[in-house]
Parts: structure tokens; sequence; C-alpha cells
């Protein structure tokens, strides 16, 4: 299954429940009061993201003239997928990591920590940063604005089912179904704001993989990736980036506050897939290019 087809099924699912939990509460009018009070707050986040986490981690624009060699990869790889010139930030934390964000591609952002540029030669470097043009060119921030959106819709009308159900009581509904139905009605406000989660952290592991997969693309270098993927997650466990916002985590390479392994059930709850299986991914793509045999 390819990851665009995939995080088109999750984005459905997330809508079936939106409107499923929506007609649950409050009908169609429940759907659309909690639509646009998510929307609204998630616009405000879209349209601003950059300006918000790039001040969150400190990060300082470059030219040619401060980092010409990160600049010239960003340049030549940019050329390459057909995009514009991205800005180019640096952010002053020993933890290597990356990430990519900006509304468009018109008004995109590439940022590097000052460790990753000390860890990575350049060919991994140019793994990376393909990589982070391909959630550009992926339109990944848009994408995940969306989810978010449903999600948080998600979250408001269950909340506002919890407090009706303590309040007010069951629905004439409810009571017309029977003491099942209400159960079932209140097993579905818990469990929907978990399924919402678990659907918004597939979405981004998805767009993860994609990523890989098309930034291999545009750099040419599937191995130096999976290299840099590896020495990126070794130098996280290590050094956690302690200033790193757990609301921001989805937007890097690898997860800036890792500290468990991402494997079994813990995955269900991980913005990122595990390492390993992007690297064997990578490789798969290494032999279908013919670099390994």
């Amino acid at each position: 299954m390819s990851n665009v087809f995939k995080t088109a099924l999750l984005m459905a699912g997330l809508a079936i429940l939106l409107m499923f939990i929506g007609g649950l509460v409050g009908g169609r009018q429940g759907v659309i009061v909690a639509f646009i009070f998510s929307l609204t707050m998630n616009f405000f986040s879209y349209w601003f993201s950059d300006k918000i986490v790039l001040s969150l981690y400190g990060a300082q624009e470059v030219g040619p003239q401060e980092a010409p060699e990160l600049y010239d990869i960003v340049r030549n790889l940019a050329i390459k997928a057909g995009l514009p010139m991205p800005r180019v930030y640096i952010i002053p934390s020993d933890t290597p990591n990356a990430f990519a964000t900006g509304r468009n591609p018109d008004h995109a952002v590439v940022a590097v920590t000052e460790g990753i540029l000390r860890i990575l030669n350049r060919q991994e470097l140019e793994g990376v940063l393909g990589h982070e043009l391909a959630h550009v060119k992926n339109r990944d921030i848009l994408t995940s604005t969306i989810a978010a959106t449903m999600a948080s819709a998600i979250f408001f009308l269950a909340d506002m089912a919890r407090w009706s159900f303590m309040f007010g009581g069951f629905s004439r509904d409810d009571e017309d179904r029977g003491a099942g139905g209400a159960i079932a009605s209140l097993l579905m406000i818990i469990l929907a704001p978990i399924a919402a989660m678990l659907i918004q952290m597939a979405i981004s592991r998805s767009r993860e993989y994609g990523a890989d997969e098309d930034g291999a693309t545009i750099s040419g270098r599937p191995l130096a990736l999976a290299r840099a993927l590896r020495n990126i997650e070794t130098a996280v466990y290590r050094r956690p980036m302690l200033e790193a916002s757990p609301t921001t985590a989805h937007l890097f390479i690898i997860n800036p506050l890792k500290s468990l392994k991402g494997n079994g059930l813990l995955s269900l709850f991980s913005t990122h897939p595990p390492t390993e299986k992007r690297i064997e991914r990578l490789e798969q793509i290494a032999r279908q290019m013919g670099q390994i045999g």
C-alpha cells in the first residue's frame, strides 16, 4: 500500500470518527461547531507555524556567507526537487536533528542543529536535507494540520459529551435504546479521542516513510540517509534535546525527546516509525537503484 493511499485512508477514518461522535453528541450542528472551532485554532498554527517553531528553538537564519556548504546543499537539492529555494536556519543545539516547516513551498524553511553539522558528512547531510525537502514538496505541514484539526474537533466533542453525561444524564436517544445504548455511547465518547490520537500518529508515521522514499529520490543517497538516521538516533538517545517541546517533536527527522524504542505496542503512540524499519526500506530503495547487490 502506498504511503499516499494509506494517508488518505487514515484521513478518511478521522473524518468518519468526527462525524460519528459529532452526531452522537449534537447531530450535524455539533460537528459543524466543533470543526469550525478546531479549524480556527489550527489555521492560526498553520499560518504562523514557521515563526512559532523557529522562535521556540532560537533558530537563526543563515545565507551563503554564514554557512556556505549547508546553503549550497539545500540550493542544489531544491533545484533537483523543482522547489523554490527555502530559507535556511541553524538551531543552537548540540543534539543532531533537522526539520522543515512553512505553510507551502513558497514559504518553506529548512532548519538543522549545530550538532547535526558536526556528526554528519556531506553525503549524509544531503540525505537528511533531501528528506526535509520531500516534506516541503509533499505539503506534509498542510496534511498534519488538517489531521490535527479533525483530531482536535473529536477531542472537543468528546469533552463536551463527557460534561453532558456528568450534568445532563443520558440523551433521549440513549434512553430509547436502553442502558446498553447509553453504555455504548459512553464508551465511544471515551475511546474516540484515543482512536483519533492513534490515527493522527499513524498519519505522521506514514508521512515520514513517504519523506524517506521521496527524499532518497531527491538526493539520490538512500544509504547515506540510512546512515544518518542511525547516527542521529544514537546521538539523541545519548543526549535528548531537553529544550524540545512534545508538540513539535513530530517535525524533526528523529523524535528529539526519544527515550524508548518505538517497538511493539509503543510504536502505535509514536510520531515516527521505528528507525530500523526506515533503514530497511531505504536499503530496499538502494537495491532498486542498483546501489547495492
